[in-house]
């Protein structure tokens, strides 16, 4: 292999295309991690009063009971797991994550309900 006349190719000028979400994930987290103290406080206020608002908008709608009250189990583990990661004081990643699952399915549950 030595002796070899082959030319090793590079990717140099190949454009790595990057998932617009990703990099906005990236930077929130590099965020969050910075601050974390003050960061989960303000959130635990902030996705508890989006998931109370949630519940409150699940159980004044007409639907049947079953789906309700479904849904609302859903809403109230994704508010206690971001609750309960910030009190474990769990990895930033796990909690920053678990922030953005329970503040995207509650806003969608009280967007599908106000629509």
């Amino acid at each position: 292999m030595k002796s070899s006349t082959t030319i090793s190719m590079t990717h140099f000028g190949t454009k790595h295309k990057t998932n617009i979400f990703k990099s906005i994930h990236k930077q929130l987290f590099t965020e969050f991690k910075k601050g974390q103290m003050g960061y989960s406080t303000i959130a635990i206020i902030g996705q508890s009063c989006l998931g109370s608002a949630a519940a409150m908008v699940l159980l004044m709608g007409e639907m049947n009971t079953l789906l309700k009250m479904a849904l609302l189990f859903f809403v109230t583990i994704f508010c206690m797991a971001f609750n309960g990661a910030v009190l474990a004081q769990l990895r930033p990643l796990t909690t920053f994550n678990l922030l953005i699952l329970s503040v995207v399915f509650n806003t969608l549950i009280i967007l599908v309900h106000i629509l």
